[in-house]
């Protein structure tokens, strides 16, 4: 492989590994902006009459002929690539709107099956037969009407070279859409859409490769530009990243060769890591022999159009498996995770209660109590105490809510570099962090996505580490507090089935410690050591 042309690659296109990306987030989610735009092959090609490119899609979609198909849908992919957002938006609503499945027709057949109904109530059992195949035959009819003229572009796309990548970008580009404007129909193409390419990517349609040094060098400039938790740096950073004590999969699909869909990063340690600084920058790997634990500490999509398909699920699970036959040493499969939406609810739930709290305060003498039924503790009395004992001269505020509300949310973070402040904000933190992921739920599932990936694919919430990323984005994210998710190959499935049944969260005792004070008489966690 071409060392040199590498080395160019990443002086060219990485940035410094200051750790400002998430430590360990479900497939990440690239702007829409980004999305919208033209691959590099077709940027400098001129733009395609927007009439021409539908002509082009509409005969992909009607046309007959096998022995000219294949030309015709190259024209729509080039053609598709070449417009601008405006007309690739444009295209996106005539394909959702004027290819969807003909409802006319479809009323019309469920007419004719309550006909039949009425008339097999009125036979009272005669001539079954002829009955029940005129429901066959309805029921024929009605799924063929039922599917939308949109499915022959998908299906044919799939079965032409190139063409699951041109429908992951078509993908890429509905969720743009849809993320500044709610389409109904253009929702109904992406539900159909993803859910093609959900049975497309079945992980028996997977290659998992392990990615090396080796490889060549147009595979490892994927791993450089779409790794979107820890930025590589430089040469030497990604040689360690493969190297001695480290692993790299990937997923791989025979339609878009020498470009993995998504690939996890794992460290081999003695012990789960409780900072990410363990993993990225402290002292060189140990040897391979003497690792008790498979960390995951990295999971990136390169294909936007593939979110919401939980390939990460499948890697993980192929990995453990591989891993633990490969080296039978390793007991232990974790990951350092970050808690990506921790600060944020925090920070809402602080104003809140702190403007409650200032409302109650002024109302006390009056009869007029109606705020107290929404307020919260928040703090307990030793850590309100301590906060409103720090001199005004390091935070203002005029209760302790409003007063941690000021620390979290100051743009330089200046509390994590002072060890006083620190002391006081570690254990209300850490204590509602701690209820952010064992309490705070969304539909019944965990608010955290990070969390909810976990969760979902069957692991444990093992401990709670604090200042375990100083990093700009930990800080803003999390208070730079990370999470192990710990999948223990004998529960794997059990609790992944519990939690998508009922929204059962398994943690530890560490864990739940810290929640059970306030919630003594409602466990919302089964507690596994």
């Amino acid at each position: 492989m071409n060392k040199r042309s590498l080395a160019v690659l990443l002086r060219a296109r990485m940035r410094p590994n200051n750790s400002t990306k998430l430590a360990f987030s479900p497939l990440p989610n690239r702007s829409g902006a980004r999305a919208m735009q033209p691959s590099s092959d077709n940027a400098n090609k001129p733009q395609r009459d927007f009439e021409h490119v539908r002509d082009s899609m509409h005969s992909a979609i009607s046309m007959n002929k096998t022995e000219v198909i294949d030309t015709v849908l190259n024209d729509f992919s080039e053609g598709y690539f070449s417009l601008c957002y405006e007309n690739r938006r444009r295209l996106l609503l005539v394909l959702a709107k004027e290819y969807d499945l003909n409802r006319t027709q479809v009323c019309e057949l469920i007419k004719q099956y309550l006909g039949v109904l009425g008339e097999e109530a009125q036979s009272a059992g005669h001539e079954e037969d002829g009955v029940l195949g005129s429901f066959y035959r309805i029921e024929r009819n009605l799924r063929h009407a039922l599917k939308p003229m949109y499915e022959g572009l998908f299906e044919r796309l799939n079965m032409h070279p190139g063409g699951l990548k041109v429908l992951t970008s078509l993908r890429a580009d509905i969720l743009s859409i849809l993320a500044e404007e709610n389409i109904a129909s253009l929702r109904a193409l992406d539900s159909y859409l993803k859910e093609k390419l959900g049975t497309w990517l079945s992980p028996a349609a997977l290659e998992l490769h392990l990615i090396t040094w080796d490889d060549p060098a147009s595979l490892l400039e994927k791993i450089v530009a779409y790794e979107a938790v820890h930025p590589i740096s430089n040469l030497l950073d990604l040689k360690r990243r493969l190297g001695v004590g480290r692993r790299c999969f990937g997923y791989l699909h025979a339609a878009i060769p020498g470009e993995p869909l998504i690939f996890i990063e794992v460290a081999l340690l003695k012990n789960v890591a409780q900072t990410i600084q363990e993993v990225l920058w402290d002292d060189p790997p140990i040897p391979e022999c003497e690792a008790t634990c498979a960390l995951f500490y990295s999971i990136s999509s390169t294909q936007r159009g593939l979110a919401g398909i939980n390939l990460g699920k499948f890697l993980i699970k192929r990995v453990i498996t591989l891993v633990k036959r490969d080296m039978p040493h390793i007991s232990t499969f974790a990951t350092i995770s970050p808690i990506p939406g921790f600060i944020q609810w925090l920070l809402s739930k602080l104003a809140s209660q702190s403007k409650l709290a200032e409302v109650n305060d002024i109302s006390q003498s009056s009869a007029d109590r109606s705020g107290s039924a929404f307020r919260e503790n928040i703090l307990e009395p030793e850590e309100e105490k301590a906060l409103m004992d720090l001199s005004e001269e390091f935070v203002a505020g005029k209760n302790g809510m409003e007063r941690m509300l000021n620390l979290l949310a100051s743009k330089n973070h200046e509390w994590s570099n002072f060890a006083p402040l620190l002391s006081i904000l570690k254990t209300p933190l850490l204590r509602l962090c701690a209820r952010y992921l064992l309490q705070e739920k969304k539909r019944g599932k965990a608010l955290d996505s990070v969390a909810n990936f976990h969760l979902q694919n069957g692991a444990m919430i093992e401990r709670i580490n604090w200042m375990a990323d100083r990093s700009e984005n930990g800080l803003h994210q999390s208070a730079g507090i990370m999470v192990n998710y710990v999948y223990r190959l004998e529960n794997i499935e059990e609790y992944a089935q519990s939690y998508f049944s009922t929204g059962q969260i398994h943690a530890s005792d560490d864990v739940c410690r810290y929640v059970e004070p306030l919630n003594e008489h409602q466990p919302a966690t089964d507690k596994r050591g």
